[in-house]
């Protein structure tokens, strides 16, 4: 397993169109917590930033000796909104945006059923690149459930397009995440993010969901226990020879600095990976 760091940690904790931290200074210390790459999003770089930026962003990630593991090209993809699934609809200028800063994974966002022939035919052009595409574990999709995420998959019926198993999302829906949950995604297993964010019922954060109704839950430091349950995580990682990026994905907000939350983050994952 490989350890990205989501460009999420550097975004405003209650904005996730604005950076607090530049790029440069986010891959440094990413590089110094010993990260293999980036996973991008559009508060750096996206379908609608100018090429040279786009450029400039992937010179600078080489001589820092950082991948980029997946690319998310707007802001309505993990907005999670009716806006989301827009990228199925038009997915050229997202395999243009990955290829130009060497990823061959993309985010995107499925809300309903009418989105599924979008998914196929996206998918479809981005085997022609080479290029797969991904969604992740997460809630007001259908993705909130182990079983309706293999329903969405097996319907898809496509090899590059697959799931970012999601521990946290999966938790608030009420959801198993362990070995049992892993073993079943395995065959569409194309990424792994990571938050301490779990329900609790007199956590301070209500996060809505189709499945749970509205759950009460607590961001806690990646480290921090009483959350997510990472062991069983990386039990079932382990299980079924997992290869790929595991990405922390966890806005830190004032909690701890992003280099503070890079350098703990990093050791508490190679902790269970070596």
């Amino acid at each position: 397993m490989k350890l990205s760091l989501s460009v999420r940690v550097a975004e405003s904790f209650s904005n996730k169109r604005v950076v607090d931290i530049p790029l440069p200074d986010l891959a440094g210390f990413a590089r110094r917590a010993g990260f293999a790459a980036l996973c991008m999003r559009a508060s750096v770089v996206g379908v609608r930033s100018a090429p040279e930026s786009v450029e400039s962003a992937r010179a600078l990630l080489r001589r820092e000796g950082l991948a980029v593991s997946m690319v998310t090209g707007d802001f309505a993809v993990p907005e999670n909104g009716d806006e989301g699934p827009g990228c199925l609809r038009n997915i050229t200028p997202y395999l243009d945006l990955a290829q130009a800063l060497g990823s061959n994974l993309i985010r995107v966002c499925i809300k309903t059923e009418a989105d599924i022939p979008f998914a196929r035919e996206s998918a479809d052009e981005a085997a022609d690149r080479n290029i797969r595409l991904a969604h992740q574990s997460h809630t007001l999709s259908l993705f909130e459930t182990v079983e309706g995420s293999l329903n969405v998959l097996g319907r898809i019926g496509r090899s590059n397009f697959g799931l970012i198993y999601e521990p946290a999302n999966l938790a608030l829906c009420g959801e198993d995440y362990g070995p049992e949950t892993l073993r079943k995604f395995q065959p569409y297993l194309f990424n792994v993010y990571v938050q301490n964010h779990a329900p609790h019922p007199d956590g301070d954060m209500p996060m809505t969901t189709w499945a749970n109704g509205t759950v009460m839950s607590i961001l806690r430091p990646l480290d921090a226990a009483g959350g997510i349950d990472f062991g069983r995580v990386f039990e079932g990682l382990h299980a079924i020879s997992y290869s790929g990026y595991v990405t922390v994905h966890q806005a830190f907000g004032g909690r701890l600095t992003p280099d503070e939350a890079a350098i703990r983050s990093a050791r508490f994952l190679k902790s269970f990976i070596v």
